[in-house]
């Protein structure tokens, strides 16, 4: 493929804030009953009759939660969109609506600007959720986004983080760990890149690994997955800053403790290959990696029946007494503290 040396630039200036702000939302549709006025007013208007209303808000900083090197534009409003949807999820709420705001330096043309409103369109569409507002800035250093995601559930089904209890069961969706190899393999790639412009970097060995760290998706199908397996969780939240630190959060909330099996953790075959490949132990990075986005929740244990055996689930560990702490029971069936190494957005 040719690349073209001179894509065409558009100046956001000349658009003016609320120039830009149409066309950049121009072809957003809405498709939900609860939205009664979306872009267009001073504020949205929503009505979820006798549903509650679940929000949540996330920051993403270019250079801290991004690096544009590798993070295509299109991945990015995508994956920005995605990572709130999941803290609607952890709520066992269904997402509906989002707003989306956004500062950018001089540097970044309209084209740059279509180009993550795309990925942000996509991710809508496939959701099914409206994007009903937001703002549109300036940045003296980089890009900045911030989302909000609304959502909607009956009482009775949303779950918090502080209803676990002692003898239930922990749970949690899908396999962890491979967004951080993800991660890691696009930073080695970089430095690679940086030392040599002309090197092209082979990914094929790593397509799942990066997709998780790129593309990540919500688990909004876990919600219907529960609701048909009769089961209610006692506590959720979900996987944006390493199970450790998220198992941390659940007992801290529900006052209880945990024992977390190692021979229980569901690994990607891919994933345990790249960490040999880079000399780093597996369950390290299983346990502290984040961004995987799956969902980590209680159960009570007579729901056991329910959830064995099930290929959405892995049973990872039972909560015990708060006496008892929280402990990683390894391989060997030693019993060690386990302590929160997650992702530290205040870390320096």
């Amino acid at each position: 493929m040719i690349e073209d040396k001179n894509p065409q630039r558009t100046s956001i200036a000349q658009l003016g804030e609320f120039g830009l702000i149409d066309h950049l939302t121009k072809n957003f549709e809405i498709n939900q009953e609860s939205t009664l006025k979306g872009i267009g007013d001073d504020a949205a208007v929503l009505d979820f009759g006798t549903k509650k209303t679940v929000i949540s808000t996330d920051l993403l900083i270019e250079g801290v939660h991004f690096d544009l090197a590798y993070m295509p534009l299109k991945h990015l409003g995508y994956k920005a969109v995605v990572v709130n949807l999941s803290d609607i999820c952890a709520m066992n709420a269904k997402p509906t609506q989002i707003t989306v705001s956004v500062a950018v330096s001089n540097r970044f043309p309209l084209e740059a600007l279509e180009e993550l409103y795309e990925g942000i369109a996509r991710a809508a569409k496939a959701y099914n959720v409206d994007v009903i507002g937001g703002d549109t800035t300036s940045s003296q250093k980089g890009m900045i986004i911030s989302i909000t995601a609304l959502g909607e559930a009956d009482e009775n089904e949303i779950v918090y983080r502080n209803g676990a209890k002692a003898t239930d069961l922990l749970v949690v969706t899908g396999d962890i760990g491979a967004a951080y190899m993800g991660l890691q393999v696009l930073e080695r790639e970089k430095q690679v890149f940086q030392v040599n412009p002309n090197s092209q970097p082979d990914l094929d060995a790593y397509t799942y690994l990066i997709e998780r760290q790129l593309k990540p998706e919500a688990r909004t199908d876990i919600r219907t997955l529960l609701h048909a397996l009769d089961i209610q969780p006692t506590a959720m939240i979900d996987v944006s800053d390493g199970i450790s630190s998220e198992i941390m959060h659940l007992c801290k909330q529900s006052n209880v403790g945990c024992n977390l099996y190692e021979d229980k953790l569901p690994l990607d075959p891919q994933f345990i290959s790249v960490c040999e490949e880079f000399n780093i132990d597996s369950t390290t990075i299983a346990i502290n990696g984040g961004e995987d986005y799956e969902l980590l929740f209680t159960i009570a244990i007579t729901d056991f029946d329910k959830i064995k055996g099930n290929p959405n689930f892995t049973i990872i560990g039972h909560m015990t007494e708060p006496n008892e702490g929280t402990h990683l029971i390894t391989r060997a069936n030693t019993k060690i503290p386990l302590k929160a190494r997650g992702w530290n957005a205040l870390s320096e």
